[in-house]
């Protein structure tokens, strides 16, 4: 019972603390993909991946930094690896879900290899920002 609690108030705390961040870059995607503006305004597109690498590592490091309570301590160093690697998986994911809603939806969020390439690279470098300037206290 007590590693249920445990594990309940991890994903609270993490949740309350940063989920904001990564809805915030979804929810304006959405409204983006909702009026057209990525297909009227391309280069909309460069920011929201390089902030979404920025908000999803904001989520991972805090969920991280919070499941030292179950996991005891994780080094900084492992915590900020962690998760840029997890934020690596996410871009992958999220092309992924690009490239199905193109094939299964009709959507044109792909332009092409270069743009699923340009897009992983942004969402990384916003997590490479991220992790060397963002210090949890």
């Amino acid at each position: 019972m007590k590693n249920k609690q445990l594990f309940f108030n991890w994903i609270l705390a993490t949740l309350r603390e940063s989920a904001w961040a990564p809805m915030g870059i979804f929810i304006f995607y959405v409204i983006g993909l909702a009026l057209h503006l990525f297909k009227l305004f391309p280069p909309l597109d460069i920011p929201t991946h390089f902030m979404g690498g920025v908000a999803i590592t904001y989520f991972y490091r805090s969920a991280i930094w919070n499941s030292q309570k179950i996991l005891g301590d994780i080094p900084p160093s492992i915590q900020i690896l962690l998760a840029f690697t997890c934020t690596g998986t996410t871009t992958v994911f999220w092309e992924f879900y690009e490239n199905f809603a193109d094939l299964f939806l009709g959507t044109h969020m792909v332009r092409g290899l270069e743009d699923t390439l340009v897009d992983m690279i942004l969402g990384l470098s916003g997590a490479l920002v991220l992790s060397l300037f963002y210090r949890k206290k």
